[in-house]
C-alpha cells in the first residue's frame, strides 16, 4: 500500500484562520492515522499579498498546537525547497509549463488586458456568463515562439477540450462531474514568470508524491480543471478531500475583514491552543461516539475520512468556551498556575498567596483573560451597594446580614491561628448555635470581604487568602454600610 502523504500549504499573507488551522488538522490526521507523512510547504508566489512575519507565525501556530510536520522548509525534505518562490527561482514551474504546451495541455497567450475586457463587456451586455475565448489558442507553436523571441510578453494558459465532461471522485462529496464547455482557460504561468497559484501546486504535489489533498470546498469547481493538467502529463491523480466551509451563521463565512477571531485572536483571549483545536476538530466532523473532549493522539485514532459532513459549520464560541473550561479543570494545578500567572501579576499586586488564588479560580474560571476581573478585589475591596447582602436564595436580607457579620466578627478575630480550616470551623460551629443556615452566614461574609456578586472562592477560601487582619477590616467595613442604613 502506497505511503500517505499529506502537504499544508498556507500562503504567509497574515493571520491563522480556523477554517486554514482547520485545514491543517485535518491533513495532520489524514497522515497520521496511517502512520503517514505530514509536509509543511510556504505558497509564497502571490508576492503582493504576502506580509512580513507571516511565516514564523505559521510555525508558530503548528507549534503550539502541536502539528508537527516531518517536512518543510525548517526541517529539510528529500524534495529541494518547500518555499514555492525558492523553487520558482530554479526555474521548474517554467520548465514544466512549456512541457504542458508541447503535450498539447496548454498555449502562449499574447492577449492584453484590453481584448480580455473588451470580451468581459460584450458578455455583459448580452447577459451572459463571461469566459474567455482566447484567440491564441490556434496559434502554432512555431509563430508563438518566433513572438516570444521577438520579445512580446506572454502567459501560458490552460487548454480546455470544447466537448466533453471531466470528473472526480471526492471523498467527502461523491462522484463529480462537470462539462468541458463551462471549464475557462486558465493562467498557469503570467507574464512575470510566477506560476499562479493552481498551477503551482499541481507541480508541487506531483514533485512531492502526494496521496492525499485536503482543502475548502470552494476548490471543487476548479479540481476538473487540475485533472486535465495531471492527465495531460500522464501523471497519478491524489484522493480529493474537500471540506465543508466554518460558518459565522447560516448565511456568513466566518471572515476576519467581520471581526471574526482568527487562531492568534482566540490565544490572545484566554482560550488553549489544545482546546482550540480540540473544538476546530469536530467543525465539519462528527466522532462515532458522544465523546467531545479528545487529546491530539485520540483524534489520531478516532478520525476517519467517512465521518467528514457535507454540510457548512457553525463557529459556536459558547461551545468553545465550554470546552475551554474543560481543558482547563483537566490541568493540574501547578499547570493552570503558570498559565494565570501573568493574568494574577496584573491584577493582583498585594502580598497574596497567588497559588491559592490559582487553587479557587481553575474550578470556576473559563478563559484565562476572565481572570483578572474576577480576582481585582484582593489588592482593594471595590465600593458595593448593600442590595447585595440581600439575597432571596440565600434567605438573607440587611437586617440578617448585619447579625451574622457581627457574630461572625466576634469569633474570626478570636481565633488564635489562621487557617481556612479555623475558619471553617468557627463558622460552621457558629452558625450551629445560632440555628441558622449556612447561606446565612457565609453570604454575607462573602460579600463583605470581596464586595462582589460573583467571585472565585466562597467567604472561607477568601477570607483565608486575605489574611485575619484585612478580613476583620473588611468585615467592619460591612458592619458599618449597614449600620448607617439600619
Amino acid at each position: 500500500m502506497e505511503k500517505v502523504r499529506t502537504r499544508f500549504a498556507p500562503s504567509p499573507t497574515g493571520y491563522m484562520h480556523i477554517g486554514n488551522l482547520r485545514t491543517a488538522l485535518y491533513e495532520y490526521l489524514v497522515a497520521k492515522k496511517d502512520d503517514g507523512t505530514f509536509i509543511l510547504r510556504i505558497e509564497d508566489t502571490d508576492q503582493e499579498r504576502l506580509v512580513e512575519g507571516a511565516v514564523d507565525l505559521i510555525y508558530t501556530t503548528l507549534k503550539e498546537c502541536g502539528l508537527d510536520h516531518d517536512e518543510g522548509p525548517d526541517v529539510g525534505g528529500d524534495y529541494g525547497s518547500y518555499v514555492q518562490s525558492e523553487r520558482m527561482a530554479s526555474g521548474i514551474y517554467k520548465e514544466y509549463a512549456e512541457k504542458l504546451i508541447e503535450l498539447g495541455g496548454a498555449h502562449y497567450c499574447f492577449c492584453s488586458e484590453d481584448d480580455i475586457h473588451r470580451q468581459k463587456e460584450e458578455a455583459e451586455a448580452k447577459g451572459v456568463s463571461f469566459k474567455y475565448n482566447d484567440p491564441c489558442h490556434n496559434m502554432t507553436l512555431e509563430e508563438a515562439r518566433q513572438r516570444i523571441a521577438n520579445g512580446e510578453k506572454y502567459v501560458v494558459r490552460q487548454n480546455i477540450p470544447l466537448t466533453g465532461t471531466t470528473s472526480f471522485d471526492d471523498e467527502v462529496y461523491g462522484h463529480i462531474e462537470v462539462e468541458n464547455s463551462i471549464l475557462d482557460e486558465s493562467i498557469l504561468l503570467k507574464s512575470d514568470g510566477f506560476p499562479t497559484y493552481n498551477f503551482a501546486n499541481i507541480i508541487d504535489d506531483h514533485m512531492m508524491n502526494i496521496t492525499h489533498v485536503v482543502r475548502g470546498n470552494e476548490y471543487l469547481s476548479s479540481t476538473p480543471k487540475y485533472n486535465l493538467v495531471y492527465q495531460a502529463f500522464g501523471w497519478n491523480i491524489p484522493k480529493y478531500i474537500h471540506l465543508p466551509p466554518v460558518m459565522k451563521d447560516e448565511h456568513h463565512k466566518l471572515s476576519k475583514r467581520n471581526g471574526d477571531a482568527s487562531f492568534q485572536d482566540l490565544v490572545a483571549k484566554g482560550y488553549l491552543p489544545a482546546a482550540i483545536l480540540n473544538y476546530i476538530a469536530l467543525l465539519g466532523w462528527s466522532p462515532e461516539t458522544e465523546q467531545e473532549i479528545y487529546s491530539l493522539d485520540e483524534l489520531k485514532k478516532a478520525f476517519s475520512v467517512e465521518r467528514i459532513s457535507k454540510s457548512p459549520a457553525i463557529f459556536d464560541i459558547e461551545k468553545l468556551t465550554w470546552m475551554n473550561g474543560m481543558y482547563i479543570r483537566n490541568l493540574t494545578l501547578e499547570q493552570f498556575h503558570q498559565l494565570a500567572l501573568p493574568h494574577l501579576k496584573n491584577a493582583v499586586k498585594g502580598d497574596f498567596d497567588l497559588v491559592e488564588i490559582s487553587k479557587i479560580l481553575q474550578p470556576r474560571v473559563s478563559t484565562l483573560n476572565e481572570i483578572d476581573e474576577m480576582v481585582d478585589f484582593f489588592d482593594a475591596l471595590p465600593e458595593y451597594d448593600i442590595a447585595m447582602y440581600t439575597h432571596k436564595k440565600m434567605k438573607t436580607n440587611s437586617e440578617i446580614a448585619l447579625a451574622s457579620l457581627k457574630q461572625a466578627r466576634e469569633v474570626l478575630a478570636a481565633l488564635p491561628q489562621w487557617s481556612e480550616e479555623a475558619i471553617h470551623d468557627s463558622l460552621m460551629n457558629l452558625i450551629q448555635e445560632l440555628g441558622i443556615k449556612n447561606g446565612q452566614m457565609l453570604w454575607p461574609v462573602r460579600t463583605a470581604v470581596s464586595g462582589k456578586q460573583f467571585t472565585p472562592g466562597g467567604a472561607i477560601e477568601i477570607a483565608h487568602i486575605l489574611g485575619q487582619a484585612e478580613t476583620l477590616r473588611r468585615i467592619d467595613t460591612g458592619i458599618a454600610k449597614l449600620s448607617e442604613q439600619a
